[in-house]
């Protein structure tokens, strides 16, 4: 599905997120935890709000996949139409990578596995989340471990399907809710530890963007045997 917008004024509520790579096709934002990638029925600021500055064409730019308003990290944006049929044909044939940082409660027994539950949608009252259903779709989810303390761990984690709140789930679903998510754990007050730290879309030229950890998780990321001199752009 294709989201585009008119070319309205720079929005109030801040600067553009900062970019991690540009071409003629493509943007790949570094978009802050907290904001809506597309407004949507509850409307309020979104990532669509910066398209006039990313953009002087008439048509576009366009959304070439989402995140969760909660998660921080690297987000496509095509800048040309035949980009963005691109881009989708490498998401819906599970070429493109990509690859999330999370820091979970509790301690992993294993170095790395995979989580392979199907995720249907179950609405309550005045909310919704997607759980373990044999009757849902096929999910799976790759993981491996990066560091830790005694109560927390540090995660690398390879999602091969697309899945709404597909990581989120899929880390509850184990026993191990991600630090600050309350709606599948049980925090109340922190931030969502979850980070789309990458993505790789392997056309011609190639697609590729790092995205550095968020402050709010760079001190647990830190207990964990993080450190920003190993970061990509970190100086020398």
């Amino acid at each position: 599905m294709e989201y585009g917008m008119a070319k309205t004024a720079s929005p109030s509520h801040g600067a553009v997120p900062p970019v991690l790579f540009r071409d003629a096709r493509f943007v790949v934002l570094n978009k802050p935890a907290g904001l809506k990638v597309h407004a949507g029925p509850g409307g309020g600021p979104s990532v669509e709000d910066y398209f006039p500055a990313l953009s002087r064409r008439r048509d576009g730019p366009w959304l070439a996949h989402r995140l969760d308003a909660d998660t921080s990290g690297c987000l496509v944006v095509a800048l040309r139409r035949a980009a963005l049929h691109a881009a989708q044909a490498e998401f819906a044939a599970r070429r493109a990578r990509k690859t999330y940082w999370a820091v979970v409660h509790g301690r992993l027994a294993a170095p790395c596995g995979r989580i392979a539950l199907p995720l249907a949608k179950h609405v309550g009252p005045g909310f919704w989340r997607m759980r373990p259903d044999p009757a849902g779709q096929e999910s799976l989810t790759l993981w491996r471990v990066r560091g830790g303390t005694d109560a927390f761990t540090w995660l690398e984690l390879t999602p091969r399907t697309g899945r709404t709140h597909q990581i989120r789930a899929h880390c509850a679903a184990i026993g191990h809710p991600i630090l600050g998510d309350r709606l599948y754990g049980s925090d109340a007050a922190a931030d969502l530890c979850l980070l789309a730290r990458a993505i790789s879309i392997a056309l011609d030229p190639a697609v590729h963007a790092v995205a550095p950890p968020p402050p709010s998780m760079q001190a647990v990321l830190a207990a964990c045997k993080w450190s920003a001199e190993d970061e990509p752009n970190a100086e020398q």
